[in-house]
């Protein structure tokens, strides 16, 4: 059985308004045309907005997009069960909302094809089209964490564009997994900043070789996200990351 080439992982929660757009047909139109074997994975973390059944009717005419049902855990939850479930050669998670376009992989297949283990999109520090309040919760995110963890080689630790080597992503998200207990079933929207800090930290202290490729990338309007109540769930996350990192927990891997 010919191995897939690549794996796209898109996690989903009540994202109708985003799926009416015509996202998936976006990334089945792209894929298509690149004349390689691969498999999306909608990893669905618990919609109750009809998400999954509008999801279901696209797959009957997409064989190679398939569904995971899982309990509401929250982003780092439906990610990490995606990429665990992937068996593509390169696996790619991505946002919903294509914020950044899947054409974008085309920039960072070729260096997880070459040294870098890991190749992860890096938005502009304007952020296209963001309110001013996404940018300075942004760059304040970005200053915390480098005073807090360090990781000052990496600018944009947070965009939601990241592509791995199969072996990389194995470890790496099985790691998490077991570090974390597995994740616990939650209420209302979840999107930590801490996940993508913390896959990336713990990447590091792996010795795995990380490139940050410059991508396009424009604001895509949301309800889930909270300047205030994100601040200090961001905070929190890095005083939670730094306290396991002086433990040395992710020594003990």
């Amino acid at each position: 059985m010919k191995q897939i080439f690549l794996s796209v992982v898109i996690p989903c929660y009540d994202e109708m308004a985003n799926l009416q757009k015509g996202v998936l047909d976006k990334i089945d139109h792209f894929l298509e045309k690149k004349k390689i074997s691969y498999e999306v994975i909608i990893s669905d973390d618990g919609s109750t907005d009809g998400s999954k059944d509008f999801i279901k009717h696209f797959l009957r005419e997409h064989s190679y997009f398939y569904l995971r049902e899982n309990q509401h855990q929250g982003k780092a939850g439906a990610v990490t069960s995606g990429m665990l479930h992937a068996s593509g050669r390169y696996i790619l998670f991505t946002d919903m909302d294509q914020a950044t376009p899947i054409e974008e992989v085309d920039k960072l297949l070729p260096y997880v094809q070459g040294e870098y283990d890991i190749a992860i999109g890096s938005r502009d520090s304007k952020r296209k089209g963001a309110p001013w309040t996404r940018v300075i919760m942004a760059r304040g995110n970005i200053l915390l964490r480098k005073l807090l963890i360090g990781m000052g080689d990496i600018s944009d630790t947070q965009c939601g564009f990241k592509l791995f080597r199969q072996d990389v992503a194995k470890t790496l998200f099985s790691t998490l997994l077991k570090m974390h207990h597995g994740f616990h079933t939650l209420s209302g929207s979840n999107v930590s900043a801490g996940f993508d800090i913390e896959l990336l930290y713990l990447a590091e202290q792996m010795g795995y070789k990380i490139k940050e490729v410059p991508i396009e990338w424009l604001h895509v309007e949301t309800r889930r996200v909270s300047p205030i109540h994100d601040s200090i769930t961001g905070i929190m996350d890095l005083l939670r990351i730094k306290k396991n990192a002086l433990e040395g927990r992710y020594n003990k891997i």
